[in-house]
């Protein structure tokens, strides 16, 4: 079993079981307590390849909103570490932890209208897919599983070159599952955040193109020169971590889940 040992406390809290896996929600809880916080949950990229990455690129980031009254939280879903896994199933984790925390607006002391998904390339991905493709699911709870706001980094929208290069025996659906090939209204008010040097960039740039002349509400913020991930902790000084989490910040004051 992987070990994830976060740098902050943290909740662990299961919010879904496949056999003998438990998929973990990695809850900070908001150091300002309000009647009904607003929640952001996390979706990790690098996650489709053996040795993926884990919840734990988010924590940074997880910390500092939870500061700021929001509950933050690190999604564990199903990735290349479990045997067998396709996106497909990674896709349907998404949607059981946004049921999962809408269900438990309660015991979580948040607004379940103030949901907010925030994935980072494959989770970007994810984050898109699971509100595209109402098909994909293996839940049969009924509760909403699209968040109210989403917040993407430089993701991969062409499914046919993920498949391509990461899970073949998916070849055949590729089309099926991808983004770019599926658009259509669909998306809550959307940040999307990408580095101009980033090899997706022109891909996130038509899709964005693309997608708003459809309906949706998406603010491109871009970074000239920076390359894929350059927001993460520890990169560049943290010059652009800070940054981008300040982005953030304004983007979700103008959705008043902010005081």
């Amino acid at each position: 079993m992987r070990t994830i040992e976060f740098a902050y406390p943290v909740k662990e809290i299961t919010y879904k079981q496949i056999d003998s896996r438990n998929l973990i929600l990695y809850v900070f809880e908001p150091e300002v307590q309000k009647d009904k916080n607003s929640v952001m949950l996390f979706l990790n990229g690098g996650s489709f390849h053996k040795g993926p990455q884990s919840p734990l690129q988010f924590q940074h980031q997880a910390k500092y909103f939870s500061t700021l009254g929001i509950t933050a939280i690190c999604v564990d879903y199903r990735n290349g570490y479990d045997e067998g896994f396709t996106p497909l199933q990674a896709i349907c984790d998404v949607k059981s932890a946004v049921r999962w925390v809408r269900k438990h607006e309660d015991h979580l002391n948040i607004d379940r209208n103030k949901i907010v998904v925030c994935g980072a390339s494959a989770g970007g991905y994810l984050a898109v897919s699971s509100i595209m493709f109402e098909n994909i699911d293996d839940d049969s709870d009924l509760t909403d599983p699209i968040p109210n706001a989403c917040i993407i980094f430089a993701a991969m929208m062409d499914g046919v070159d993920i498949m391509r290069r990461r899970c073949t025996e998916l070849l055949d659906i590729a089309e099926d599952i991808s983004p770019i090939h599926h658009v259509k209204r669909c998306l809550p008010r959307t940040l999307w955040i990408n580095g101009t040097a980033d090899e997706d960039y022109h891909q996130n740039k038509e899709f964005i193109s693309q997608m708003v002349h459809a309906g949706n509400d998406i603010v491109f913020k871009t970074y000239n020169g920076m390359e894929h991930g350059f927001f993460n902790y520890g990169r560049h000084k943290n010059k652009y971590f800070h940054e981008t989490k300040i982005e953030i910040e304004n983007f979700l004051r103008t959705l008043n889940y902010l005081d």
